[in-house]
């Protein structure tokens, strides 16, 4: 096994206890060490990305009722998982097992399975247990939709904290505020930590272009494949501009014009414009995956190129959340 496979396993037992947290934001506001349940009836429901809502109200002992607030994960999340817009409704009764608030355990609940009155069972966090089926169908091209299961994502993640900084780097990796987190403002992680995110992934394969849309946070990224080259290093955007071409059945993409982002490497470290990708898109032997490896490069924060590689599930049933991020949302933890 090599340095970079055996750097992303000990990265994805670090992270097997905190990918709620990555998913958004920092779960501190919870406490993680207790479990609670509690059943009422569902009087608001929004089905949000980052984040799914229910509002729900609970009998007190003394008989009374009181409201209590479920953060759940984000739509586009939950619904590779098994939970979509229709799995509930306002009036519903439901059991819900969760984390308590610290500072207000009796009105706010970080959701973790939800359970309604007939026992059917719904997932509320990323890491809760998946009840999607899926179909056992084979893909003849890269095109199509795909899954990064969660184990891909936390092992990404999980390597990237082995990997060989700069100084600049790890003052960076010293000193993250998880308030900071740029998808408060809609803006998700950069590539190719984004292309893990476990959400649906649609590749769409045409004649001079392979168009990769990728839900989270209304990500999309075009591959132009009719050998124009890239743009001035003065023109940079959020995904960068990428180039493609085929070498045989494999995708090969080079991408580089990236903004500086706060975290264009992983969730605590950032990139500068000096950032370039390549990425190879190949499908397994048995269609029933995709490989997607490459190498990533960025003098400013890393001492030297990094490699990775890892795996998609084919998923041609899955649906996208169509849901925007909602700004609104995706802030709302800074006043929890």
């Amino acid at each position: 096994m090599n340095k970079i496979a055996i750097a992303v396993l000990t990265g994805s037992a670090l992270l097997a206890f905190s990918a709620p947290a990555l998913a958004h934001h920092s779960a501190a506001a919870y406490d993680t060490q207790q479990e609670v349940k509690v059943t009422g009836a569902i009087s608001e429901y929004k089905f949000r990305n980052p984040h799914v809502y229910l509002t729900l109200q609970v009998k007190k002992p003394d008989g009374s009722t009181a409201a209590m607030e479920v953060e759940a994960g984000a739509a586009s999340v939950l619904g590779p998982l098994g939970f979509n817009r229709d799995s509930v409704a306002v009036g519903d009764v439901v059991t819900i097992s969760g984390n308590p608030a610290r500072n207000s355990s009796d009105k706010l609940l970080l959701g973790k399975d939800l359970y309604k009155k007939d026992g059917t069972y719904y997932p509320l966090n990323i890491a809760s247990r998946s009840i999607y089926t899926a179909p056992n169908q084979v893909a003849t091209t890269i095109a199509g939709t795909w899954f990064s299961p969660r184990t891909e994502f936390n092992s990404f993640l999980g390597g990237t904290r082995n990997w060989p900084v700069t100084d600049k780097g790890k003052a960076a990796m010293a000193n993250v505020d998880p308030k900071a987190t740029t998808q408060k403002d809609c803006i998700p992680i950069g590539a190719p930590a984004l292309m893990f995110y476990p959400v649906a992934n649609t590749i769409t394969v045409q004649r001079d272009r392979v168009v990769m849309k990728i839900d989270w946070l209304d990500s999309e990224r075009t591959i132009f494949l009719d050998g124009r080259k890239h743009p001035p290093a003065s023109q940079t955007s959020l995904h960068g501009h990428s180039v493609g071409r085929w070498e045989g059945d494999t995708l090969v993409v080079e991408t580089t014009n990236f903004k500086e982002h706060p975290m264009g490497l992983s969730t605590s470290l950032p990139s500068s414009a000096q950032k370039r990708l390549t990425e190879r898109f190949r499908l397994s032997s048995d269609g029933k995956s995709l490989i997607y490896s490459g190498v990533i490069e960025d003098p400013v924060y890393l001492a030297r190129p990094v490699e990775w590689s890892g795996q998609w599930m084919y998923r041609p049933s899955m649906s996208h959340s169509n849901e925007k991020c909602d700004i609104e949302v995706a802030r709302k933890f800074l006043r929890d």
